[in-house]
């Protein structure tokens, strides 16, 4: 065992603590790189989680409370603090994850070519130590050959019955091998000189050279963890400051609810401008009773009677049902059957609804206004100088304008009557309770027309069944036919359409003039006189023949009359 070779094991040494390294900084950045994925998941699942509380409504239909409002706030900023966890899962992947697989890769490289010339470096003085060693095996074999001819010459030169010849011969031999030792002697000594001088270059020069590189790389790869280590801390510091901005709002948004501002837009969103039911009035069943008058009676007259002042006595079956139609307040609120004029709504809700409705649209025929002066403007322009273009082109374009500006202001005219029909009622509504407080209705009840009958007696003078349809003002045979019908100053619900079949001039009062294929809506079913109540598309009122419609019920609304 030479001295070298303790050297050699060394260098195994540092290839094993070398391939330790590299795999030491590969395994920091598969530990980066599941941090990362960490970062990136929690970011997902945190917008995941935005995405699903974040309100899937539009904007008119989302609730305007602060604490919704301020809840929102909360989900836009935790989904900016998402995008601070996805900028540090990127920070970590570029700057940390990707350098350290990079730098790997080169290091890789860079050992194997330094232990590749550590390697040649000693492959080469393994061979000159060969051929050290096989120089002298060979000279000492040489040697041992000249001996054992030395033996053999001196024992013939010695012995009396040798011949001359055989003398000669074993001397010649001997010769021969000494010379033999001598020449493997010289070639052995060439090759220990040699041998010496490349082991002290391999143990001087190359050795130290390779151990250096290796050294210098071992260090680098140190630094380069360091580096790292101080990005990944980096990438967590930068976010900071802005996360810390988005815990600020979240607090911010905390702080901004206000529940006096709440429950004023609960006030204002369900006011529905209905007037509180009126008293049930008193019911006296004993009037037809003999009973005998004493001081000590209890009597059952009201006490305006008792008085000397009768009072008029509202009928029970027109209260009942027109407070049974008011109290769906407190109770199952009927489904929508319009939309289109908000009739579904309470009267202060259908009102500002329309109102919205008019200035979207007024916002709309202004842009439309807007776009008709820029195409008029855009033609005289090409008018006074028509190499910029052809005027005629922009004419199909200015007709799509004035069109849509018209159906725009026939739908403002059309909403302007709803509004302008839910203000009359709110306005009759607040006077008839004002009279109602100071006057008290007259016996009887009240005509289509929202007015009241005074003469009770002409209930009993019109005629069931009629040619036309029903007068508005006078009721039919029954005097309570029209009680659930026209108590509520609200347009009844649609519960089913009609097609025209045939043509109706509407002379009679109260009839609508229909066209052929004209569809309506129906508010009323034939009560057996032959006649149906419709609704046109504009909103008017009246009747028409049941013959000349077709007609198609709503499913669950056949008969209904609901108010709302």
């Amino acid at each position: 065992m030479y001295w070298y070779t303790e050297i050699k094991d060394q260098f195994e040494n540092l290839d094993k603590h070398t391939q330790w390294g590299i795999d030491f900084l590969e395994r920091y950045a598969k530990f980066v790189k599941e941090r990362l994925e960490i970062e990136q998941n929690y970011a997902k699942q945190l917008r995941n989680l935005v995405k699903k509380y974040c309100p899937k409504r539009s904007k008119d239909e989302e609730p305007r409370f602060t604490s919704c409002l301020s809840f929102y706030g909360i989900l836009n900023e935790l989904n900016d603090y998402a995008g601070q966890r996805e900028v540090v899962a990127e920070e970590m992947g570029h700057k940390v994850y990707g350098t350290l697989m990079k730098y790997s890769q080169d290091l890789k490289a860079e050992r194997k070519h330094h232990l590749q010339e550590g390697r040649k470096a000693q492959h080469f003085l393994d061979q000159c130590w060969k051929q050290m060693d096989n120089s002298k095996k060979k000279f000492e074999r040489e040697c041992k050959e000249a001996e054992k001819s030395q033996i053999t010459f001196e024992r013939l030169d010695n012995d009396i019955n040798a011949t001359k010849s055989e003398v000669e011969k074993a001397k010649a031999q001997y010769y021969l091998r000494t010379h033999m030792a001598d020449e493997s002697k010289n070639e052995y000594a060439a090759q220990l000189q040699n041998f010496n001088a490349e082991q002290w270059k391999h143990f001087n020069n190359s050795i130290p050279h390779i151990f250096k590189n290796l050294q210098d790389m071992d260090q680098r790869r140190t630094v380069k963890l360091g580096e790292t280590y101080r990005s990944f801390a980096e990438a967590e510091r930068r976010v900071i400051p802005i996360i810390s901005k988005c815990l600020e709002g979240m607090v911010s948004a905390a702080k901004a609810v206000d529940d006096r501002r709440d429950s004023g837009i609960v006030v204002e969103s369900f006011k529905s401008g209905f007037d509180p039911p009126g008293d049930f009035p008193f019911e006296d069943f004993s009037q037809n009773l003999s009973r005998t008058g004493s001081d000590g009676a209890i009597s059952s007259t009201p006490k305006g009677e008792r008085d000397g002042a009768p009072g008029p006595r509202p009928d029970p079956k027109h209260t009942m049902s027109k407070a049974k139609n008011k109290l769906w307040l407190f109770g199952k609120k009927p489904k929508a059957p319009s939309v289109e004029d908000y009739s579904h709504l309470p009267p202060e809700q259908r009102r500002k609804r329309l109102q919205q409705k008019i200035d979207e649209l007024n916002n709309k025929l202004q842009i439309e206004m807007d776009q008709r002066d820029a195409l008029n403007k855009m033609k005289d322009v090409y008018e006074k100088t028509p190499h910029m273009g052809d005027p005629n082109s922009l004419q199909p374009k200015i007709s799509e304008t004035i069109c849509n500006m018209e159906k725009l202001r026939s739908e403002i005219h059309k909403h302007e009557a709803w509004l302008s029909e839910v203000e009359g009622k709110q306005g009759s509504r607040d006077r008839r309770h004002s009279a109602d407080n100071h006057h008290p209705a007259p016996q009887g009840r009240e005509s289509p027309e929202g007015s009241y009958t005074e003469d009770a007696g002409q209930e009993h003078h019109t005629p069931h069944h009629h040619s036309g349809p029903p007068q508005p003002g006078h009721p039919s045979t029954d005097p309570h036919d029209f009680d659930d019908e026209f108590d509520d100053d609200d347009p009844l619900p649609v519960i089913g359409h009609c097609k025209a079949l045939y043509s109706f001039d509407g002379q009679n009062e109260g009839t609508l003039v229909i066209a052929e294929d004209e569809v309506l809506y129906i508010i009323e079913e034939d009560k057996g006189d032959g006649w149906t109540r419709a609704r046109k598309q504009s909103g008017e009122e009246g009747y028409v023949p049941t013959t000349y419609v077709e007609i198609t019920m709503e499913k669950n609304c056949k008969g209904a009359v609901t108010y709302i």
